[in-house]
């Protein structure tokens, strides 16, 4: 199994019954060192704006969110979800666990 952070749309429980197939059960995590910016992304019908996070280097920058349980095909089906514009990475939260969270695309 891997942990996912989620801080964005990925708590809704409309979007995780479309991206899983089921609404998933989560844990309120909060990650430090980092803040939630705004990325433009061209869409089908135009620009949206999605939250992303960036490093921040300063422990008092926190994320508030959840950590949810995920199988290896439940995690490429949210990278999947995330589209291009989002990569991938580890990141320790405030109780010291290494999860996976979606920051913007270097």
């Amino acid at each position: 199994m891997e942990n996912l952070f989620a801080y964005g749309s990925l708590r809704e429980e409309e979007v995780q019954k479309t991206v899983f197939g089921r609404i998933l059960k989560g844990v309120p995590e909060k990650l430090s060192g980092y803040a939630v910016k705004e990325i433009q992304i061209e869409e089908e019908f135009g620009i949206e704006t999605y939250p992303i996070i960036v490093p921040t280097e300063d422990n008092e920058d926190s994320i508030h969110g959840i950590v949810y349980e995920l199988t290896l095909e439940e995690l490429s089906l949210s990278d999947t979800y995330e589209g291009n514009s989002y990569t991938r990475i580890e990141v320790p939260l405030q109780s010291k666990q290494m999860v996976w969270a979606y920051s913007a695309k270097v």
